[in-house]
């Protein structure tokens, strides 16, 4: 394609991402008052958010691979489809539990999206040449996180009702569903298609028995009981399943031979972590403010700026040096460090902290991920064929996500289990049962509750949020090890890899790293 045409089919692809990364955070500064409005529970507002996660990070790898065997244009134009359908059945949602089921059916289209842009971008750029436009698309993705914030906190306070944070979208997606039509123009490899139903169905089902007993656990059972060894031992036994699958199928979901790979390997383990940090610790934010502080969402969705910020300016910088030197590992390192160091600041904080200094930590977090996300995906793309790319850039959102969902589901579940803790000292101490507080164990509502009792939910919910931080700054330093040990790469001019010379290893890329 000609620059033209690559700035052409790019405004369709950055808006269809734009739409999904704006669902995501349009929720985030909503949810309290979605989730009040519905009379959900703690748990309830973890599952908004792990349901979605939950379902796209199951179906990326799936996404990835057909978009090696089929046309990446349609594959884009039907996941713009069953997001516009998801987003018009979350909006029509009754009771959480239909919330949750529609937005389970959003993230599949949310999968779809997150990785068919990425899988596209690679198709048609170079790898020298694909960060400066990676800087671009995580400008965009800043945007959204930055836009989201602000209008689901006015539309929640409006007249129009919190259904219009999932309602807002449809138009955008109508757009970049047409423009996608016009604009993007990918050749297909004309092959015969296998597609691993079984391993797909394996690997689906073991991440979902997984994150089911993170979110439940000490929960509804414990961490020594029947439940507990019917789902860890499920998850093993469905892995060791999956991964012997995936050794044996002529087309695997996930292809063990790329991801055994050193940078490979080592992307994963750091998009895993960060994942998990990022996704798990800045997802609570809103409700931190707004429950913890006593913010509006309005005002919830403005104090984030800082931590969008970080990623607006971060990305752009680190896409554009990386084009230019060809090097992302400094990048990398460098991000994961600041990750970590922002997310220290966040454990720091509590119902009474200076906003000035909880600004500055989710200014580092924004920071450290624009650096690493993206770079993270250049490495690994750089490092395999062009047939290969849609794959392995699935395994590695397919990590990253699945860090994310994780991180969404322990730190939720601990932050349940501090809050009611919490809650029952303080309504002790007024000589008032948990029974007779109007719910406000479980209950988000927490304006309806009386003067004493507000205090005590919002005090529990600002002192409990800075523990989950120290646990995201511990699982951070997870990235820091993993980006160390990259090998130093050169990105590439080529769009594929050069011909493999006789006498290369099996399994390595032929000159696709240089040391730098």
């Amino acid at each position: 394609m000609s620059h033209r045409q690559t700035l052409e089919a790019l405004s369709g692809l950055l808006l269809a991402l734009f739409v999904a990364m704006l669902s995501s955070t349009v929720v985030s500064t909503a949810l309290p008052q979605i989730i009040g409005s519905l009379h959900g529970s703690q748990s309830a507002y973890t599952w908004v958010v792990t349901a979605t996660l939950l379902v796209s990070t199951a179906t990326t790898p799936i996404w990835g691979k057909l978009a090696d065997l089929y046309s990446k244009k349609t594959l884009v134009q039907v996941a713009i489809v069953i997001f516009t359908l998801g987003s018009l059945v979350s909006g029509l949602a009754q009771s959480t539990g239909q919330l949750i089921a529609a937005r389970a059916f959003q993230g599949l289209g949310l999968g779809g999206l997150q990785i068919l842009v990425q899988i596209a971008i690679a198709a048609m750029i170079s790898p020298r040449d694909r960060g400066r436009y990676y800087g671009i698309l995580g400008a965009v993705m800043a945007v959204a996180t930055v836009g989201g914030p602000l209008l689901g906190g006015l539309i929640v306070d409006s007249a129009l009702g919190w259904r219009w944070c999932f309602f807002v979208g449809v138009p955008f997606t109508v757009v970049a569903f047409v423009l996608l039509q016009k604009t993007l123009k990918l050749p297909t490899l004309a092959r015969e298609v296998k597609i691993d139903y079984l391993g797909a169905t394996l690997v689906a089902a073991a991440v979902s028995v997984l994150l089911i007993w993170v979110t439940f656990v000490d929960d509804k059972f414990g961490w020594i009981s029947w439940q507990t060894g019917a789902m860890v031992g499920g998850t093993v036994v469905l892995t060791a399943l999956a991964l012997w699958r995936e050794a044996v199928a002529p087309e695997p979901i996930i292809p063990l031979g790329v991801v055994a790979r050193r940078n490979t390997a080592l992307a994963i383990v750091a998009s895993l972590a960060v994942g998990m940090a990022m996704f798990g610790g800045a997802v609570f934010l809103g409700q931190y403010f707004q429950i913890g502080r006593g913010y509006s969402p309005t005002h919830a969705g403005l104090l984030t700026i800082p931590m969008m910020a970080g990623v607006l300016i971060c990305s752009t910088v680190a896409g554009r040096l990386s084009t230019a030197t060809g090097k992302v590992k400094p990048y990398i390192v460098t991000g994961t460090v600041v990750l970590t160091a922002g997310f220290a600041v966040l454990a720091t904080i509590d119902h009474a902290t200076s906003l000035y200094l909880v600004g500055f930590g989710m200014f580092l977090v924004g920071a450290g991920v624009g650096m690493s996300m993206q770079n993270l995906m250049l490495v690994v793309q750089n490092s395999v064929p062009l047939k290969e790319i849609g794959a392995a850039s699935g395994v590695v959102t397919f990590f990253r996500s699945m860090g994310g969902t994780m991180g969404v589901s322990i730190l939720g579940a601990v932050l349940a289990n501090r809050v009611a803790g919490s809650i029952a000292d303080g309504l002790a101490k007024l000589g008032v049962q948990p029974g007779q507080s109007s719910g406000a164990g479980s209950s988000l509502d927490v304006k309806h509750l009386p003067g004493p009792i507000q205090e005590i939910v919002r005090a529990a919910y600002g002192d409990a949020t800075g523990h989950i931080f120290l646990i995201s700054a511990a699982i951070a330093v997870v990235g820091i090890v993993a980006a160390a040990f990259l090998k130093p790469v050169m990105l590439r001019d080529s769009l594929d890899l050069p011909a493999e010379p006789a006498g290369t290893p099996a399994g390595e890329p032929a000159s696709s790293t240089t040391a730098s």
